[in-house]
């Protein structure tokens, strides 16, 4: 970990926090995180890519982490994330990368290579494709009661995570996106009623992470986290007409992701649908896999980055 340096740079009007370790001059990866996490999750993945000769960048998205939160985070957009990655970019004077996104830095990594198709040489994914126009309101309809569909309505998800401190709300959390199925809730229930409080953590995840992670949120808050993604899924897909991705592109998928029970989301990956937009992506599934596959297995997924990266690394040449 202190092989990782952090710095803030000014971006759009707001400083950004990224986290970057390995040589200026060798090709650029960007790692885009989701949520509830933060630059920390991509920790062993930034390690490996560097000492296989890549420069690995982490930021902390806006509102997240040591990052600035806007002045006004309910209005905060997948557009602003998109804009916020390009200007990192330009900023470290980085003209080619591979984007590596997890979960919803899935959502942003796609739309960035659209909108952007010069700087992108690969994509990598964890636990999300590519979300097709109109993702979130005609193809896959989240069910009542699963957390996002609660998390949209603003205030609710605020008044359930008041009533604990930010430590148990991050395990709660973990706990929960670990699991194989979706976590639903009653119609009296509120998400973090769906974790007891003798439930053990995954057997990956420390006290110490979750003390590193609950240390960012004490700072940031979860405004700007509740607005994007969930308050913003309705926009999902509607960056680009017509999109198609070109580049070469992986999705890694643990084989227990609850995401892949979404009512579609797995007939969409495993029918090959997703191909009609990104023509060039190889599916890859782990055996045991959660939607915390950085971090459960980190040493499978860096082989699997790695791989690809060094497949492509030729693309990265400018």
């Amino acid at each position: 970990m202190d092989q990782i340096a952090h710095r803030f740079i000014p971006v759009n009007g707001l400083k950004l926090h990224i986290a970057e370790v390995g040589s200026e001059s060798s090709p650029a990866v960007i790692f885009l995180h989701g949520f509830p996490e933060t630059w920390y999750t991509w920790r062993h993945q930034m390690i490996a890519v560097a000492n296989a000769g890549f420069r690995a960048i982490a930021p902390d998205f806006r509102g997240y982490g040591l990052s600035d939160s806007p002045t006004e985070p309910e209005k905060a957009s997948f557009t602003d994330m998109i804009n916020d990655t390009a200007s990192i970019l330009d900023s470290l004077a980085i003209s080619k990368v591979f984007v590596i996104g997890k979960d919803f830095g899935a959502i942003v990594a796609y739309p960035f290579a659209l909108q952007h198709p010069e700087k992108v040489a690969g994509i990598i994914t964890l636990g999300l494709p590519f979300m097709p126009p109109g993702a979130f309101t005609n193809q896959f309809v989240l069910p009542e009661g699963f957390y996002p569909r609660r998390w949209q309505e603003p205030g609710r998800a605020e008044a359930d995570f008041s009533r604990f401190d930010v430590k148990t709300v991050v395990r709660n959390i973990y706990i929960l996106f670990s699991q194989s199925e979706l976590q639903i809730a009653d119609e009296n229930q509120e998400i973090m009623d769906l974790v007891k409080p003798a439930t053990p953590l995954p057997s990956w995840f420390t006290k110490e992470d979750i003390e590193i992670y609950a240390a960012s949120y004490e700072k940031s808050g979860f405004r700007t986290a509740l607005q994007v993604p969930y308050r913003t899924l309705n926009t999902v897909g509607s960056e680009v007409q017509d999109p198609k991705v070109e580049v070469p592109t992986t999705v890694i998928m643990g084989e227990e992701e609850y995401l892949l029970k979404i009512p579609g989301m797995g007939e969409y990956i495993r029918s090959g649908e997703v191909k009609k937009y990104v023509p060039k992506q190889e599916t890859i599934y782990v055996p045991h896999g959660s939607h915390f596959l950085p971090e459960q297995f980190p040493n499978k997924v860096n082989q699997l980055i790695l791989n690809f990266l060094n497949q492509n690394k030729h693309l990265a040449l400018v």
